[in-house]
């Protein structure tokens, strides 16, 4: 894993450059997940709960994909705010954990969304809106999504697969 120096809004940070990152965003049933290769999101996509962790673990296939070419695995980590939670959080905590034993023998870090949200906006009360507009700015403008025929590096990019490239950039910028 190669660390150069990189500025970021005055501080400096340690940058992980050229680390292959795997991002999840886990959820109750199903779990957005985002390759960062060379700093660009290479693949992604949401999938099954029951599905990703066969993917993680299978010798074939995603998992083979991945397994080898992998540095590292960055799960969002759920936070206490010591408000009661419901059913859907104790379910996201235990999809977290199978993903991190099946990512073995991989590195795994859990990040919290609390660390995302001060690297990319400088707010603990940033939302999801200022979180995509931050990582659009950082990808080019505009011009990151494109379109079909002039596509840019975050073309077709949607709902929780933000968060994940969200979590691999932050990892990926040593705010981790």
């Amino acid at each position: 894993m190669t660390r150069v120096a990189a500025r970021s809004a005055g501080a400096l940070v340690a940058r992980r450059a050229g680390t292959r990152i795997l991002a999840i965003d886990p959820g109750p049933v199903r779990s957005a997940w985002l390759f960062l290769e060379n700093d660009r999101p290479a693949s992604f996509s949401i999938y099954e709960n029951d599905v990703l962790l066969e993917c993680l673990r299978r010798p074939a296939g995603f998992g083979a994909t991945f397994r080898g070419s992998v540095d590292v695995v960055v799960i969002e980590q759920i936070e206490s705010f010591g408000m009661a939670v419901g059913r859907e959080v104790f379910e996201t905590v235990h999809w977290s954990g199978r993903f991190t034993e099946a990512a073995h023998p991989a590195t795994v870090v859990q990040l919290p969304r609390r660390t995302v949200k001060l690297h990319l906006c400088k707010s603990a009360r940033a939302k999801d809106s200022n979180i995509r507009a931050a990582l659009i700015d950082r990808f080019g403008g505009s011009s990151a999504i494109g379109r079909k025929s002039a596509p840019g590096p975050l073309l077709g990019i949607a709902n929780d697969v933000w968060s994940a490239l969200a979590i691999a950039v932050t990892y990926a910028d040593g705010a981790a």
